[in-house]
C-alpha cells in the first residue's frame, strides 16, 4: 500500500421512501489496499457501492476518487476515471459469447487511452485482448468457454466475467459486491488466489461480502455497517472482537466460535 487514499468517501446519506438506508457513512481506502465491507442484510451495503458508483444519486455526502470529486456522476464518467465494479446479481449480456462481453468495455475511452488493446482498432485484435483477460481471471483458453453464450455459463465462471468486464477497462479501483456468494469450496479456492493477484498488480479492492473467512485472508481492513450506519472499522481481528459486531452482524455465539486461520 502506497499510504495515500485512493478512495475518500464523506457522510454520505441516502433515503428511500422515507427509510434510511444510509446515515453519514464515511471511510477512506488506501492506494493498493483490500478493503472489506460487512454487514447484515438490509445494511446499507450496496446502497453505498451505488452511490458512490453513480448508479444512485445519494442525497448527501462527499465522494473523492484521487481527490477528483466524483459525487453523483454518471456511471459511465466514473467508469471511465478508472473505479469499476462487479454486480451481486451478474449482469452480463446474455446472448452474447463470454468474451464479447468484454469487446463492449474495450471499445470505451478509458481502454483505449489505458491500450487495453492491440493495434488499429480492429474487432479481431479487441477479440484478442478479450480472450486474453479472460485466461487471466481463470477461464481455459484453449477451451470452447470463452465461445459459450454468457446465459449457459455456470455461476463460477459469471463471477469471473464480471471481474473481466472490469479488467477490460484497466481499472484502478475495482467494487466487488459479494465476488465470492454462489461459489463452491474449490471456486472460492481459486478465486481467493486472483483477488490477491490483483492487488499485487496494483489494483485496490474494496470487497462486500458474507464469507467472512475468504474475506478476511485477502483483507487488511474492515468496516461493519448497521442498519445504515457505520458500526465500527479496523483489522478483522479486533472489528470480530467487538461485542457490538457480535451481536449485530450475525450473532452471538456463532462469532464467539469464530477463529482466524492463517
Amino acid at each position: 500500500m502506497s499510504g495515500e487514499n485512493i478512495l475518500q468517501v464523506t457522510d454520505v446519506s441516502k433515503t428511500f421512501g422515507g427509510v434510511q438506508a444510509l446515515l453519514n457513512v464515511s471511510f477512506s481506502v488506501q492506494q493498493g489496499e483490500v478493503f472489506g465491507i460487512i454487514g447484515p442484510n438490509g445494511s446499507g451495503k450496496t446502497t453505498l457501492i451505488n452511490c458512490i458508483t453513480g448508479f444512485i444519486k445519494m442525497d448527501s455526502g462527499k465522494v473523492l476518487y484521487k481527490s477528483k470529486d466524483i459525487s453523483n456522476r454518471a456511471p459511465n464518467q466514473i467508469a471511465n476515471l478508472g473505479l469499476t465494479r462487479t454486480f451481486q446479481i451478474m449482469r452480463p449480456y446474455y446472448s452474447l459469447p463470454a468474451y464479447k462481453n468484454l469487446i463492449i468495455p474495450l471499445f470505451s475511452p478509458r481502454a483505449r487511452k489505458k491500450g487495453g488493446w492491440r493495434g488499429g482498432g480492429k474487432l479481431g485484435d479487441r477479440g484478442t485482448v478479450a480472450i486474453d483477460i479472460l485466461e487471466e481471471i481463470g477461464f481455459e483458453r484453449d477451451s470452447f468457454v470463452p465461445y459459450k453464450l454468457a446465459s449457459s455459463l455456470p455461476t463460477g465462471y459469471l463471477k469471473r466475467l464480471e471481474l473481466a468486464r472490469c479488467l477490460a477497462l484497466g481499472p484502478d479501483l475495482i467494487l466487488c459486491d459479494e465476488v465470492f456468494s454462489g461459489l463452491s469450496m474449490s471456486e472460492i479456492a481459486s478465486m481467493v488466489p486472483l483477488i490477491e493477484k490483483l492487488q499485487m498488480d496494483g489494483i485496490t479492492l474494496v470487497m462486500i461480502e458474507h464469507r467472512l473467512r475468504e474475506l478476511f485472508r485477502v483483507a487488511s481492513r474492515v468496516m461493519v455497517l448497521n442498519f445504515g450506519e457505520k458500526l465500527t472499522e479496523g483489522v478483522p481481528e479486533e472489528v470480530m472482537a467487538d461485542e457490538r459486531v457480535k451481536e449485530a452482524y450475525l450473532g452471538s455465539e456463532k462469532l464467539l466460535d469464530y477463529t482466524f486461520e492463517a
